[in-house]
């Protein structure tokens, strides 16, 4: 298999989130597809195979696991490709469900991909649960902001949402790995979505990713399109439906930009665009 090294999110190859991407993974098994992506060892790799329609399955594998949906490694699957067969649209088929992503070309030649995840929902984290990921994450309850409550959010993998009221709160995250990676394996959630909300449409976001053997990730596509889903369910979604802009990855030193827009349909698919670049 040729194993293809983008970054997602960012123009600039030093920011944004690695991803594994093989467009031509034909005769691969769920070993093989293991097994390369340990190898590879960033949060994600993306397997493709096309299908005779000329739609796309696509699976996703973390160095520890695979995971039914990668929005980042969506992002940069859809960018090699338009590379390499024009701009336009796709239909990939996860284990998620059908994901559109349509490609473009920017006037600086750029290509950004935008996708439109699977139908959402949101629930409440039981409150046991809810004491045991923030003892993991050693952050007291108080820290919290009171006007974005925790809350389980799906985009395709389910994820807990849990903001603060101060970016400085944000930036000291020194959690305990083990004990989270237990608790998300248990409830099969993927990452752990961390949010400071800096203004009604700007927001900065830290993921944990334990359960792919990763500490952090530096853009999550995925986690991304679930909080936007969150954000409908509180009414927080502008009226009508502009875009939103995550800020994740700086802490890391891999600054991301994502940008959502939240439809006003109850459930529909919440849209992730970005851009990727080829890694050296």
């Amino acid at each position: 298999m040729n194993v293809l090294r983008y970054a997602a999110f960012t123009t600039d190859p030093s920011g944004g989130n690695p991803a594994g991407v093989v467009l031509d993974a034909s005769g691969a098994d769920e070993a093989a597809m293991a097994a390369v992506a340990a190898e590879v060892g960033y949060s994600e790799t993306a397997f493709v195979v096309a299908r005779p329609d000329g739609e796309l399955d696509v699976r996703y594998f973390s160095p520890l696991a695979e995971v039914p949906f990668c929005g980042h490694a969506t992002i940069a699957t859809a960018v090699a490709y338009a590379e390499r067969h024009g701009t336009g649209e796709l239909t990939f088929h996860t284990r998620a469900g059908l994901v559109t992503v349509g490609t473009s070309t920017g006037d600086d030649g750029t290509i950004s991909a935008e996708l439109v995840s699977v139908p959402t929902r949101t629930e409440p984290i039981p409150a046991p649960d809810l004491t045991e990921l923030l003892t993991a994450l050693r952050w007291p309850p108080q820290d919290l902001d009171p006007a974005l409550p925790p809350r389980l959010a799906y985009a395709g993998a389910w994820h807990p949402v849990i903001a603060v009221s101060t970016r400085a709160r944000l930036a000291d995250l020194d959690y305990d790995m083990p004990a989270l990676a237990d608790l998300m394996s248990r409830r099969d959630w993927t990452t752990v979505h961390l949010v400071w909300r800096e203004s009604p449409t700007v927001f900065h976001a830290r993921d944990p990713f334990p359960p792919g053997g990763v500490v952090e990730d530096p853009a999550t596509g995925a986690a991304a399109a679930a909080f936007g889903a969150y954000l409908r369910a509180l009414d927080l979604a502008p009226h009508p439906p502009i875009p939103l802009t995550i800020h994740q990855g700086t802490d890391l030193g891999r600054p991301s930009l994502i940008t959502i827009t939240i439809p006003e349909t109850p459930h529909g698919g919440v849209t992730v665009r970005g851009t990727a670049v080829p890694l050296g």
